[in-house]
């Protein structure tokens, strides 16, 4: 079945960050975010260590391993670049100061909540900073993919791993589809055009919603 790549649903994400909007992104998948920033928008990012408004990763060979996001990814520096303490970040986190924090799942539930961290052998060992930004940010967004790869659905009636927030989560970008979290419900604003909104039903494990037509879901080659 066709899907899109980590990319791609990277880039559809970063189309709805509104410029100059202050924006945390989860360790790992989320952080490509950063790359697609629509021409004209410029968004300020914000690492928990304690950074704000840094700049893109530098050259391979050009970087300087005491300037790292939260990652452990090298970062650059930008004009009015700030450095804080470790509690003042999370203070900014809880204070309600970030616009938008984008994360993965595991799974997210038709009522907003979220899994990101497992117990498991191989999950994350702990829920960390994630806790405080579904809380602490003005929205929250999931991207992933659709399914697991075993092809079980990420998108359920409810969590069955263990929670990181709850109805914290109003939209989500997958490998099919953007869907919002409204009322309780999952709503279908974008999918694939080569997938029926059956066969994208047969892949959700709770109702797929419909207010209104929807988009087709539509990136660039990356």
């Amino acid at each position: 079945m066709t899907k899109l790549s980590s990319t791609q649903i990277a880039w559809r994400a970063a189309q709805d960050i509104a410029d100059g909007a202050y924006v945390n992104l989860g360790i790992g998948f989320p952080e490509m975010v950063a790359k697609f920033q629509p021409p004209g928008r410029q968004a300020i990012f914000h690492t928990e260590n304690g950074i704000l408004g840094f700049g893109e990763a530098p050259a391979a060979g050009a970087e300087d391993w005491d300037l790292i996001n939260a990652g452990k990814k090298a970062v650059t520096l930008k004009p009015g670049t700030a450095f804080f303490h470790h509690a003042d970040s999370f203070a900014m986190v809880r204070g309600g100061h970030l616009d938008v924090a984008i994360l993965g799942a595991y799974q997210v539930a038709q009522n907003g909540d979220l899994a990101n961290w497992s117990t498991g052998p191989k999950g994350v060992p702990a829920v960390g900073g994630a806790m405080d930004l579904v809380h602490g940010a003005k929205r929250v967004a999931v991207i992933t993919e659709h399914v697991t790869k075993d092809g079980k659905p990420k998108l359920l009636d409810a969590c069955t791993l263990p929670l990181t927030g709850v109805g914290c989560v109003t939209r989500v970008y997958t490998s099919l589809a953007v869907v919002d979290i409204q009322d309780g419900h999952f709503v279908l604003r974008e999918k694939l055009p080569q997938i029926s909104l059956d066969e994208l039903q047969s892949l959700t494990g709770a109702t797929l919603h419909l207010d209104g037509a929807v988009a087709d879901l539509i990136v660039p080659e990356l």
